[in-house]
């Protein structure tokens, strides 16, 4: 092959190598283009992360309407959380016994409780200030505003966090009724006829009984009727019509006494843990806290709705007598109450916190009552003869 030739064929073949070359050069970089716009184009995915589960349970039986107003808050924290919060609500005994949710949430063997302060009484009889303590003439909203806006939550948070040293965080909400004075298997008029009875309560309200002459049994709602049965107790009181009934009052005592001053201003307790609650997103946070004022309005309306029904029923039904608690009673309950503040006052905390409260009421209920119209005047215009006080 002639030397002309070959320096041809070199150069021919450089050539189709170079092409080749910027042929894949440049199919490479408009792939790469290709998949840069592709993934620039493209919508991100996104994974949603799992809800926060919060387990929590309550000191009430899974019958007990007080378990549907707890899932009340459980639906409005989850609607309010986007999804992000997941209540896991259990009825008492799930984990722990009604009386025992505080000492759970505290060891974070659960994260939450819906409950009462004094079911935790026990621990300390401060607790039972914060509901069922001494009533001065305040409605349980009327003392509900005193725990939000009159000092009643930093006494709470000073009771057990500063002198109990509880690893947990409270919240109240839910105004109750006045709680009745029970159920009797006679009819009760006179403060003499309680004398030695064997009556059930909780709280500062078993002091207030032992004081009128009865002994007490601090039992949870679920014990109640299996106590009546075996003679344990004579007499007892609950909460109120719905939940009594759901329970089985009716089927151990058929006179049932409305009105009473032993737990006339008793709401419920939100329970967290400090530790769980603390590692929260503040606005999950915040929806945990105002969730309970959310349900507060909710918890209250049904509480109209079926507290009424239930009472009628159990009227009309059941054959239960409900009669208004005499007022020689609740003078007599008012005079206990005289002999047993003292005492409480001995202890500095205990003072302090009656102090607020009495100074709270002397002005706002003051403002209550100047104001209130006569609802029983009204009532018995439109519906005389039904009312019987």
């Amino acid at each position: 092959m002639s030397k002309e030739k070959q320096a041809t064929e070199v150069k021919t073949d450089a050539a189709t190598e170079g092409g080749s070359r910027r042929k894949f050069l440049k199919g490479g970089l408009a792939a790469a283009a290709g998949v840069a716009a592709g993934t620039i184009g493209a919508p991100a995915v996104v994974t949603a992360a799992a809800p926060k589960v919060v387990k929590m349970q309550t000191s009430w039986p899974s019958s007990d309407i007080w378990m549907d107003f707890a899932r009340q808050y459980v639906e409005r924290v989850e609607k309010m959380s986007g999804g992000r919060l997941k209540i896991d609500l259990l009825p008492a005994g799930a984990v722990v016994k009604a009386f025992q949710v505080m000492d759970a949430v505290n060891d974070g063997l659960l994260d939450a409780a819906h409950t009462v302060p004094v079911y935790w009484y026990g621990k300390n009889k401060a607790a039972s200030l914060f509901g069922t303590g001494p009533v001065f003439g305040g409605s349980a909203t009327t003392m509900l505003a005193w725990f939000n806006t009159g000092g009643g939550k930093e006494l709470y948070q000073e009771l057990t966090q500063d002198i109990m040293k509880l690893n947990v965080y409270g919240f109240l909400g839910f105004p109750m009724f006045a709680q009745p004075f029970g159920w009797f298997k006679e009819p009760i008029t006179k403060a003499s006829q309680v004398k030695g009875f064997k009556y059930r309560t909780v709280g500062l309200a078993a002091d207030l009984m032992q004081k009128m002459g009865m002994s007490v049994a601090q039992l949870p709602g679920g014990e109640i009727v299996p106590a009546m049965e075996r003679g344990v107790i004579d007499a007892f009181e609950f909460n109120n019509p719905s939940s009594d009934m759901r329970f089985g009052a009716q089927d151990v005592a058929k006179y049932y006494y409305l009105s009473s001053y032993h737990q006339a201003s008793e709401s419920f307790e939100f329970l967290f843990n400090k530790d769980f609650f603390d590692d929260l997103d503040d606005d999950l946070k915040a929806i945990l806290q105002y969730g309970v004022e959310a349900a507060s309005t909710s918890n209250t309306a049904s509480a109209m709705d079926n507290y009424s029904q239930d009472l009628q029923t159990l009227q009309t039904k059941d054959g239960v007598n409900v009669e208004r608690t005499s007022k020689e009673i609740l003078s007599a309950q008012l005079k206990a109450w005289d002999e047993i503040i003292p005492v409480l006052e001995e202890d500095p905390f205990m003072k302090k916190v009656l102090d607020s409260q009495r100074a709270w009421v002397e002005r706002v209920v003051y403002y209550e009552l100047m104001n209130a119209p006569d609802y029983a005047l009204a009532f018995n215009h439109y519906f005389p003869g039904k009312l019987k006080l």
